[in-house]
């Protein structure tokens, strides 16, 4: 008698049955905790986004106090015919501008302390600097209140300041609206005026460093290697390299930057160029990892169709294998930039940790990043920078999202399907 034929092929027995039942039964199981696994995953990232939305929304919003200055009465002695021309900040720097703002706050608000934001006379100067002729009358200004006021504006301070909030409300002397300045101004010592952008420039500038180096010489690397490289010795210990190089910590690349560019080449030190080089040395091992597996996916029928109708190696290369592999690239390089985006501990080796007051105006120049940034402000004591820590947060995952969006729409541009 055949195998076959002592098959068993009655599924009705009760054997059988136990059988199929548990063998269902694991199914069940393994979906149950596959759907598990998958709503733990959304809960925790729920959680994330919800904190962070929760404190990070309060950081784009300012708490402003109503105050009027008679500037007629003050002691600045100000004519407002000097202040024209190229000397009138040196005009305003020779008064107290600072002095009379907080005379005029006792005055108005008196026995109320800590009330206004000690960047709040910079905002009078300004206003002087443009319109002198307030130096005549008085002048109403909507300045930034102190961090513990604004705290106690959203629910949160201490008993003498929700009873200076809820003196000032009672007045009609305070409002809390969008704060534009978090977008547009550096860092600062005052947690009521910082803001974001100084640290986003940094970012963008560095990030077009990074990938104007990484990606042209991480892609022609993965061409070479895996269309013209001979297989020998050398190159599977080139392979090897690459391979141990995408997993190399990121500290050990800012040591590297450290000594190479800083101590050795004496590159400007906290400049989004060295920040962008170091950076490109971490993420091309990546791309050139990815390129080559994208550049293997090209079925060898394209390049036998090109090479048989007398199509030049390069031109191979370049006008069918590219085009048909860029969407894996560009896969790999948003892998490597979103990396690059989030690091922390290269750039700090390189000095890109400095207090920076004003944005950056080119890749030479002073600056900070945003997940540095983030690290210094969280290790502020004043509460008014927690909020602001989970607001440039929220700015870090938008300009994530962003600069994903955009490489996604870059590969779904240049697929093509055979």
């Amino acid at each position: 008698m055949s195998d076959i034929a002592r098959i068993p092929t009655d599924w009705k027995t009760d054997a059988m049955q136990r059988r199929i039942r548990r063998r269902y039964a694991a199914e069940r199981r393994f979906r149950l905790i596959g759907l598990g696994a998958v709503l733990l995953s959304a809960a925790f990232l729920a959680f994330l986004l919800i904190t962070m939305m929760a404190n990070g929304l309060r950081g784009f919003t300012q708490t402003e106090v109503r105050l009027d200055i008679d500037f007629a009465a003050s002691d600045l002695f100000l004519d407002p015919a000097t202040l024209q021309g190229p000397n009138v900040d040196r005009a305003l720097a020779s008064v107290n501008i600072d002095g009379v703002v907080r005379n005029a706050a006792e005055t108005q608000y008196e026995g109320v302390s800590r009330l206004l934001s000690d960047a709040a006379w910079l905002r009078v100067r300004e206003a002087i600097k443009d319109d002198p002729s307030i130096l005549t009358r008085t002048e109403t200004f909507w300045l930034p209140a102190s961090d513990h006021i604004d705290v106690a504006a959203k629910g949160e301070g201490a008993p003498e300041a929700e009873a200076a909030y809820d003196r000032l409300q009672a007045a009609e002397a305070v409002k809390t609206g969008f704060n534009g300045r978090f977008l547009s101004a550096a860092d600062a010592t005052d947690p009521t005026v910082v803001g974001i952008w100084g640290a986003l420039k940094g970012s963008l500038l560095t990030m077009a460093v990074t990938i104007a180096l990484a990606f042209p010489i991480g892609v022609l690397s993965a061409v070479y290697l895996e269309e013209y490289a001979a297989r020998n010795r050398w190159t599977d210990m080139i392979e090897v390299s690459i391979n141990n190089l995408a997993a190399v910590p990121s500290i050990i690349f800012g040591l590297l930057g450290l000594a190479v560019f800083l101590n050795f080449m004496h590159l400007p030190r906290s400049a989004p160029l060295v920040g962008g080089m170091v950076l490109a040395l971490m993420t091309m091992p990546v791309i050139v990892i990815a390129g080559r597996n994208a550049i293997k996916s090209v079925p060898p029928s394209i390049r036998d169709a090109a090479l048989g109708i007398g199509a030049s190696r390069i031109q191979v290369v370049f006008h069918h294998v590219l085009p048909l592999a860029l969407p894996g690239i560009l896969t790999g390089t948003i892998i490597g930039m979103a990396r690059a985006l989030g690091e922390t501990a290269p750039l700090l080796m390189i000095g890109m940790r400095a207090f920076i007051a004003t944005p950056p105006g080119g890749i030479t120049d002073p600056a900070t990043v945003l997940p540095v940034q983030i690290y210094l402000w969280s290790d502020e004591v004043s509460r008014g920078f927690v909020e602001k820590t989970s607001a440039a947060i929220i700015v870090l995952l938008i300009f994530l999202l962003a600069m994903n969006g955009l490489a996604i729409y870059l590969r779904n541009k240049f697929e093509r399907r055979w």
